[in-house]
């Protein structure tokens, strides 16, 4: 008897409904907070990388700057020094050190 009186006496009031409530709000700011941003910015990265045109000045994941000289499917041919060519995948275009870049340039022209 005696066990039985301690467990009843440690049951949760309120019916116990506070955790799963707990668990799906901790799951509503994390989509709002991390999930969703991600998501977004990975969006707006695809996008950059659709629309690059060659002329484009751009900064590779490695931070090789460059030209876009030609542009095959998912293969970009940069000129990152006079005569000097490499290719690269469109994946390792860095759209945020790109944009940087580009905010830069318009700094210096004003």
């Amino acid at each position: 008897m005696m066990i039985n009186e301690v467990l009843l006496q440690a049951a949760p009031a309120g019916g116990g409904m506070g955790m799963p409530l707990l668990l799906v709000g901790m799951f509503i700011v994390m989509y709002f907070f991390m999930i969703r941003p991600q998501q977004k910015k990975q969006k707006e990265q695809k996008k950059f990388r659709e629309n690059l045109k060659t002329g484009d000045l751009v900064v590779t994941i490695g931070g090789i700057y460059g030209k876009i000289l030609t542009i095959e499917a998912d293969t970009l041919t940069i000129e990152v020094d006079r005569g000097t060519k490499l290719k690269i995948e469109r994946g390792a275009v860095s759209a945020e050190s790109t944009q940087k870049l580009a905010g830069e340039k318009d700094k210096k022209e004003k």
